[in-house]
């Protein structure tokens, strides 16, 4: 049984959420918890709202389900679009700020 959560256009770059990501895969649902709750980082709280989906959705499709049979099958960090400003800079020229937005993806399974 697989379980699925996506969340859209969060207002983080990918490659700082991949940071994160890469610490919680393949690792057990709780364990995976603990360690985004330990983490300093903006993004372990955006992974840790997808990743209580996830399992919310696990428990909605299968009450039975025990939550230490679930692990992280797959976590995607996905580029969304990007914001595009622009910021004065010297003798009159206009530097580019791209604020970029992610899309996180995150499958829990209890099959091996």
């Amino acid at each position: 049984m697989e379980a699925k959560a996506i969340t859209k256009t969060v207002r983080i770059s990918p490659y700082k959420a991949r940071l994160v990501a890469d610490v919680i895969k393949g690792e057990g649902y709780s364990i995976a918890v603990e360690k985004l709750n330990a983490l300093p980082k903006k993004a372990s709280d955006i992974i840790l709202k997808t990743l209580k989906s996830a399992g919310a959705n696990a428990r909605n499709v299968n009450p039975d389900v025990n939550e230490r049979d679930l692990f992280v099958k797959k976590i995607t960090v996905d580029e969304g679009f990007t914001l595009k400003r622009f910021r004065p800079r010297a003798r009159g020229r206009a530097g580019r700020i791209r604020k970029r937005t992610s899309h996180v993806t995150i499958i829990l399974s209890d099959e091996n």
